[in-house]
C-alpha cells in the first residue's frame, strides 16, 4: 500500500537525544511507500484537570490532529528511572483525555523503539509504554521488539546510526510496521 503517512513521536526533549536520533534513521530504513512526519510534544504543559477544563491547549489538538490522520505511529522512548519518561507519559495523558470517538490511539497501528545508555536498551520503560498506549486501544505491534541498548556507541556525532545489527533489527521492524499496518487498516476497514 502506497502512502502510508506515518507520526513520529520522540518522548526526549533533550537536544541531540539518542531516541530521537533513532526516530529519524527510521525515515531512511522505510519503504517508498512510507513517509516519516515527525510530531512535538515540546511545548506541551504538564497535565492539569484546571487547564483542561478550559479546553484542549493548541499545542496538544495539533498533536493529537497529526496522530489522527497518521496511518501509524512510532514511539521513541527513553527510559527514566526504570519508566516511560515524564514528556512521554504527559502526551499520552493529554491525548487520553479526547472523548470517545476522537482518541488518537484507538485502532491506530503503532511501533516502539528505544535508545539507553544502559544494557537493556530501555526495555523496562517500553513495556510499560506498551500497557500504556495498549490500554488507549493502540495496535501496538509485538516484534521485531527494538532496545538500542549502549547507545553512545551506536550513533556517529551527526545522528547516524553505525551499528550494523541495529540498522538491520530497525529495517526489519519497519519493514513489519507497514505490513502491520496494511493488515491493521484491513481488519478495521
Amino acid at each position: 500500500m502506497a502512502g502510508l503517512k506515518i507520526v513520529g513521536i520522540s518522548g526526549s526533549l533533550r537536544a541531540g537525544s539518542f531516541n530521537t536520533w533513532a526516530l529519524q534513521n527510521c525515515a531512511s530504513l522505510m519503504s517508498s511507500g512510507m513517509t516519516l512526519h515527525m510530531a512535538s510534544i515540546q511545548d506541551l504543559p504538564l497535565y492539569n484537570p484546571d487547564l483542561h477544563a478550559n479546553g484542549f491547549p493548541k499545542s496538544v489538538q495539533t498533536l493529537r490532529d497529526e496522530m489522527a490522520s497518521a496511518d501509524g505511529i512510532i514511539l521513541a522512548s527513553p527510559e527514566y528511572n526504570w519508566t516511560i519518561g515524564a514528556p512521554l507519559k504527559n502526551a499520552i495523558d493529554w491525548i487520553s483525555r479526547f472523548p470517545e470517538g476522537q482518541q488518537a490511539f484507538a485502532q491506530k497501528p503503532c511501533a516502539i523503539i528505544s535508545a539507553t545508555p544502559g544494557p537493556l536498551g530501555g526495555a523496562r520503560g517500553q513495556y510499560d509504554l506498551r500497557r500504556s498506549i495498549g490500554g488507549l486501544g493502540a495496535l501496538v505491534l509485538s516484534k521485531p521488539e527494538i532496545f538500542i541498548n549502549h547507545c553512545k556507541t551506536k550513533f556517529d556525532t551527526n545522528g547516524k546510526i553505525t551499528d550494523e545489527p541495529t540498522l538491520k533489527i530497525m529495517k526489519e521492524q519497519m519493514t513489519a510496521f507497514e505490513d502491520w499496518i496494511v493488515r491493521m487498516k484491513k481488519a478495521f476497514q
